[in-house]
């Protein structure tokens, strides 16, 4: 009896990494839709080859309560491997799970605006090539660290924002392209040890729990995972303000960050890294250019020229007459 519980036990300690591996992964149900995303600004990347993975709303069964799990820098697992987020979507009356994972190709999320690149569609926070990842710096926070393999892609705001956080029944109406569907069967890995140390600190954090905060997570995002206090830690914002170019949400089509990219990428990445020492605006909008009008002239009244005239007849019995009054010059003015 003793060798065979022995057994067990080693048996059991071998399954427990791959039990919680599945907690991360596999659908959950819960009937309560989870919280709108907070809003927060982006951390600093701690160095080259971190991948940005934003935060989600995770279910805790012991507090029966949604928990925020925060947004953090990953350094990717292997080269040429992107982050696909996971994501909350309705059916059969139920709210399930549906866990992200590390692949070649960024595949379906519902749709849901993470912000930082992930609008809803594939990534456009960067793209891998020749073993390097190169950041887009209008949605990378890039200001601490000397990294020269970035470019600049404007993300274009062209639908309503909002901050939905699940697919279906009352929530984000998208569907997967062929493309996404095929990119969930290809080869791609489950989270990182970093990703499920980030979950397990938050689950264990009352002040992330959605009946705490309210939404609005005092530990929105780190720098590092597992790193939930000091520099580095972004607290939830107000939402309602001017909106952040990061957390747009465009409804170009799916871009596939895949080994092909570079052919379909613009010409600026074939093109050598420029080193910009300029700080990056990141809510720079498309360049607005002045329309150049041929105007037709103006209708203006004609102008009284001031030259002499010449002295009317005074007949001594009569007094001089007045000057001549005319009527005040009008400037026409454009109204904006």
């Amino acid at each position: 009896m003793k060798k065979i519980r022995s057994h067990f036990l080693v048996l059991l300690a071998l399954l427990l990494p791959a039990w919680s591996m599945a907690q991360f992964s596999l659908n959950v149900s819960v009937n309560v839709a989870p919280p709108e995303l907070p809003v927060y600004d982006q951390p600093p990347i701690p160095g080259d080859g971190y991948v940005w993975t934003p935060g989600f709303w995770a279910w805790s069964d012991d507090d029966q309560d949604y928990y925020w799990v925060p947004g953090t820098w990953i350094s990717a697992p292997q080269p040429g491997f992107l982050w696909t987020p996971g994501y909350w979507g309705f059916n059969n009356g139920a709210y399930l799970w549906n866990g992200g994972y590390w692949g070649p190709v960024v595949g379906f999320y519902g749709g849901v605006n993470y912000g930082y690149g992930y609008g809803g569609n594939g990534y456009e926070g960067g793209y891998w090539r020749d073993n390097h990842l190169y950041y887009n710096r209008s949605v990378t926070n890039i200001s601490n660290v000397n990294i020269t393999n970035v470019y600049n892609k404007t993300v274009i705001n062209n639908v309503t924002v909002n901050h939905v956080s699940y697919n279906g029944g009352g929530g984000i109406q998208a569907r997967p392209s062929e493309a996404q569907l095929a990119a969930a069967h290809e080869h791609h890995i489950g989270a990182t040890s970093e990703q499920r140390q980030q979950v397990n600190l938050a689950r264990s954090n009352p002040s992330l729990r959605a009946s705490q905060n309210h939404g609005r997570p005092p530990i929105a995002a780190t720098s590092r995972p597992g790193a939930f206090s000091g520099a580095g830690v972004v607290g939830a914002r107000q939402a309602g303000g001017p909106v952040h170019q990061n957390e747009a949400t465009h409804n170009a089509p799916p871009v596939q960050h895949n080994a092909a990219m570079q052919q379909n990428a613009p010409a600026q990445r074939n093109a050598p890294v420029e080193q910009r020492t300029a700080p990056v605006q990141h809510n720079e909008m498309p360049e607005q250019r002045a329309v150049q009008r041929n105007d037709a002239p103006r209708n203006e009244a004609p102008r009284v020229e001031n030259q002499p005239r010449p002295a009317p007849p005074q007949p001594a019995q009569h007094p001089a007459p007045h000057p001549e009054q005319h009527a005040p010059e009008h400037d026409d003015h454009e109204h904006h």
